[in-house]
């Protein structure tokens, strides 16, 4: 009784964060980013709680630069229409060669023409089947529409992929528009396709052993499908996603153990925009920055392209002096060092290293001293 209390007490605290603004449900693209910043206590925390990230960052006059064009949402679907025409036969052609399949045709059901409101039920019931069968001839599933529990909350995701299946094996296929030139692709856009499909690997992952079956019949390797050069001819690639399944893991355990997080919040702290009747947050700016500056948050260069808070963030940490700030990749790597200025202070002795830091503090002051000799 006591742990269901106290996850009881975790969901109204997480609820009086949000206040009397609707919870705002997690889509694929929204837990994907989830695994771009894991230590940053205040995504998780708004998160946690459902709070629309996107609205807050409006009111507050800091709107992130996000969202496609018009054209290019059109661009994409007609290239998605492209790969699944005549029953995903361009798409069953890439797979072939991909994954070396052994069969002529397969099987083909699109999941999203029983409706809206059956389409989880029966996407249960066709994996199932596929999972309890372990049939040779293969079979595509359009459009299934799986779940995640986030920060006790279940998040449906009605992605654009696949979900293919053969032997027992499953595959997921990520559709994306952005161009394949000459063998090689924007990096960061791969690996935001990767986050996404990793979150729709674990939640099919999750599905299946809900249902009774080995998980580690999904493989880690994602289909990524995208067109090859300036043409429209899509080209098929295998990416392994293992890596940010690790990440989303951790960040999504992180969400339902917030207790640790909250207890450094104030009572009466709330991060409630505080709609009215037209749906538009009526609290005062200054005081929804000052709850929000309560969360620490783990600010980058790379919440650029991840979080619709990037730009609040960023003039926070302007603010207090971080213009300096190193990438993520680059501030894991030095064990937490933030800024090129606190790695400096390490290398050269002016800053004594925090706990944790002293291995990486050796390092950076060997590595001064090369340069120093290296000058002389």
């Amino acid at each position: 009784m006591s742990g269901l209390k106290r996850e009881g007490e975790h969901i109204q605290r997480l609820d009086a964060l949000r206040g009397t603004t609707p919870p705002r449900p997690h889509d694929a693209r929204a837990i994907a980013a989830l695994a771009a910043n894991p230590g940053c206590t205040r995504r998780a925390l708004l998160d946690g709680a459902g709070i629309d990230k996107d609205a807050a960052a409006r009111h507050l006059g800091f709107p992130a630069p996000f969202g496609q064009s018009p054209f290019a949402i059109t661009r994409g679907n007609m290239f998605e229409a492209l790969v699944k025409a005549d029953g995903c036969a361009e798409l069953l052609r890439m797979l072939r060669e991909l994954l070396r399949l052994p069969v002529a045709e397969v099987a083909y059901h699109d999941v999203e023409n029983v409706g809206a409101h059956l389409r989880h039920a029966h996407t249960r019931a066709l994996i199932d089947r596929a999972a309890r069968d372990g049939q040779d001839a293969g079979t595509l599933y359009d459009h299934p529409l799986l779940t995640l529990e986030i920060a006790g909350h279940t998040a449906y995701l009605e992605p654009d992929v696949v979900a293919f299946q053969l032997g027992g094996s499953f595959h997921i296929v990520e559709i994306k528009s952005f161009a394949v030139i000459d063998g090689q692709a924007d990096p960061a856009a791969v690996a935001a396709a990767a986050r996404q499909a990793a979150v729709y690997v674990l939640a099919l992952r999750t599905l299946l052993e809900e249902l009774g079956h080995d998980p580690a019949k999904v493989s880690h390797d994602v289909v990524l499908v995208c067109p090859e050069n300036f043409a429209n001819r899509p080209v098929a690639t295998l990416v392994d996603v293992r890596k940010q399944m690790a990440v989303l893991r951790r960040q999504l355990t992180r969400m339902t153990t917030l207790d640790r997080l909250l207890e450094g919040l104030p009572d009466d702290l709330t991060f409630d925009l505080r709609p009215g009747e037209d749906g538009r947050p009526t609290r005062p700016v200054a005081e929804l920055g000052d709850a929000l500056r309560r969360a620490t948050a783990r600010y980058a260069p790379d919440c650029m392209s991840a979080c619709d808070l990037c730009f609040f963030c960023r003039d926070e940490a302007r603010q207090e002096g971080a213009s300096d700030l190193l990438g993520r990749q680059v501030r894991d790597e030095l064990g937490g060092v933030a800024s090129v200025a606190e790695a400096l202070g390490l290398a050269d002795g002016a800053h004594d290293p925090a706990e944790g830091q002293e291995e990486i503090a050796r390092l950076l002051r060997n590595a001064e001293r090369l340069r120093r000799e290296c000058l002389t």
